[in-house]
């Protein structure tokens, strides 16, 4: 059976979002992109909420981000390889392919999803990844965690608790901030 990653940037107070629901506190350098990169194309299916898709279907549909750089298409083209999944009850169509639309969050959809695939799938965004921690769903957490201290909103890990886990790594990025990788027990 495939795992379930959830994975996602935060600051050290645990933020995903500034206080205007800003990402660019988290500037990754090459080598946390090449990682984080390397995480997605370990999966085969993303699942996202409608901000964070919205958010990202710009690797698709916005040519011009491709070819900032070998890095950019590299990510470009393993976000566009992925089947996508997203779960939205407002949005009435998606603008990328291989993505399909659900208008509510099924855990038994998801169980389904992760027996039948034969790589893993990730969960985006924080309020998505915390409806699947609560069903149980979650095998692996990675958190990116970056020396900022925000007064944020969204916080990447949800108040479902206890869920244990137990560190499986770590990394220490150039740019100051730190992955953890973790197996939800």
């Amino acid at each position: 059976m495939a795992k379930l990653i959830y994975a996602s940037n935060m600051s050290v107070n645990g933020f995903t979002e500034d206080a205007h629901g800003g990402f660019d506190w988290a500037p990754p350098d090459d080598d946390m992109f090449a990682a984080i990169t390397d995480l997605m194309a370990s999966a085969g299916t993303y699942l996202y909420g409608r901000r964070m898709y919205e958010t990202l279907a710009v690797w698709e549909t916005e040519p011009a981000m491709a070819e900032r750089s070998d890095l950019a298409a590299r990510y470009a083209h393993v976000w566009q390889a992925a089947d996508k999944v997203v779960h939205s009850s407002s949005l009435t169509s998606t603008s990328t392919a291989r993505t399909r639309l659900e208008r509510r969050f099924d855990p038994d959809t998801v169980r389904s999803l992760k027996a039948a695939a034969d790589t893993d799938l990730l969960v985006g965004g924080p309020h998505l990844a915390a409806q699947a921690l609560a069903a149980g769903l979650v095998d692996q957490v990675e958190l990116f965690v970056w020396p900022i201290v925000l007064a944020g909103r969204n916080p990447a890990l949800p108040d479902v608790g206890p869920i244990e886990l137990a560190l499986l790594d770590e990394h220490r990025f150039t740019c100051g901030a730190v992955r953890l990788r973790y197996r939800v027990r």
